[in-house]
């Protein structure tokens, strides 16, 4: 197959390929509580108001606002105290004029009570009698019922990523279980007569495998099930009969090759053969990242990846991860953490090319911003990767940045 024949920029070619992707319905029904960072797959009501009685946010006395009006520390306003606001429980007794009641944060507001005083604004008088410092208004500090949400309202949309302030809310409405997307099984294929697995003697000549890790980390990450195929030798039969193999099994085929030109004809190939459409994209103008392969073979998503470490994680981040996030139904998408920081040096970039670099963050004395000084470091280094702090993009417009540049770094 010959490749680089259209270089398409990485948004487009992601649209081109997530376009042709199928829709996806697979559901499953998990534990609440162990839900964290699924994705919900249909939208979760309200089957009560919360808070379901109105109740105090502060410790005070509970009372009639009325009654305080008018008070200061000058001129207190005096109370009968009635009694005490059990925790958990309803109060046996009413408000009535001039009268006011011990309440803790989260109390339930007693009858005839309108507002509640906090305690740094009193003073007791004695055993059955308080001083109000400070007038309050109808419903100050009191949570009223179904201030937070009403019975029926949507209180968790379909296609969110749960995170822990989400799994509390289920269990304020009581919800045990919940529907999400299944994680999509992601299948990592790598390949290389001169990779060996991690723990092995390394012979000369031979690496340690790194890619099926890495990429295995950024898929549980993301939300998918990662299953590792192996380490491939540079051979059409292995190719072909692991390719079919994590088809068969996986929603999406990640392969991560080596950098000759014959083993990426091989694998480019080897996807075009494994079902209709087969490859759309080969070839992606950025740096780096260039012989990416994405293709949709009989409905299953497959990208081939640079075999360079660096390439293949920031390709990863850029596609691997926006495919499983379609798989997911993830139809709102949280920004990605990003921060300002000023550029610590010129950066040169080819234009028409999509630039991605490391970043390390420096925090700069009596300046708001960051500092971003570039880790330069060829692509099959590792640690010029995992000493960064976040990536910069130099958009394909740019022809580079000049030192001193206002720079958004996304965060790694």
């Amino acid at each position: 197959m010959s490749e680089f024949l259209e270089l398409l920029a990485p948004p487009q070619a992601l649209s081109l390929f997530l376009d042709r992707l199928p829709e996806r319905s697979l559901t499953e029904w998990i534990m609440s509580c162990e839900a964290l960072g699924c994705v919900t797959a249909e939208p979760i009501r309200a089957t009560f108001p919360l808070p379901t009685f109105a109740r105090s946010t502060v410790d005070g006395f509970a009372v009639r606002a009325p009654d305080t009006h008018g008070a200061s520390e000058s001129l207190p306003a005096y109370l009968r105290i009635v009694g005490e606001v059990p925790m958990g429980d309803t109060a046996d007794f009413s408000l009535g004029v001039g009268d006011c009641a011990v309440i803790h944060t989260g109390g339930m507001i007693p009858l005839g009570a309108t507002a509640v005083v906090m305690v740094e604004y009193t003073q007791e008088a004695h055993k059955e009698e308080v001083e109000i410092l400070r007038a309050v208004s109808d419903g100050e500090n009191v949570l009223q019922v179904g201030e937070d949400v009403q019975t029926g309202d949507v209180v968790i949309p379909a296609g969110i990523r749960l995170r822990s302030a989400e799994i509390g809310g289920l269990m304020a409405q009581g919800v045990t279980q919940v529907a999400v997307s299944r994680r999509p099984k992601v299948g990592i294929i790598s390949s290389g007569d001169e990779v060996v697995e991690p723990g092995n003697l390394l012979r000369d000549g031979q690496v340690y495998d790194v890619n099926s890790y890495s990429l295995r980390a950024l898929v549980i990450d993301s939300g998918g099930e990662p299953i590792n195929y192996g380490i491939l030798p540079d051979n059409a039969d292995s190719f072909r009969q692991a390719a079919q193999k994590a088809k068969a099994e996986c929603d999406i085929v990640v392969f991560t090759a080596g950098s000759s030109v014959s083993v990426r004809d091989l694998t480019a190939q080897t996807i075009d053969e494994l079902g209709e459409p087969g490859v759309l994209v080969h070839g992606i103008r950025v740096r780096p990242g260039k012989p990416t392969i994405l293709a949709v073979c009989d409905e299953t998503a497959v990208i081939g990846l640079p075999g360079n470490p660096v390439s293949a994680l920031v390709i990863a981040r850029i596609f691997v991860v926006a495919t499983i996030e379609k798989m997911l139904g993830l139809t709102q998408p949280r920004p990605k953490a990003v921060v300002a920081a000023r550029l610590s040096l010129n950066l040169s970039s080819q234009t028409g090319r999509e630039d991605w670099i490391g970043v390390k963050l420096v925090q700069v004395p009596n300046d708001d911003l960051y500092r971003a000084e570039p880790i330069f470091g060829k692509s099959n280094l590792i640690f010029t990767l995992a000493q960064a702090d976040g990536l910069l993009r130099i958009p394909p417009a740019a022809t580079g940045l000049p030192a001193g540049s206002l720079v958004t770094i996304e965060l790694l």
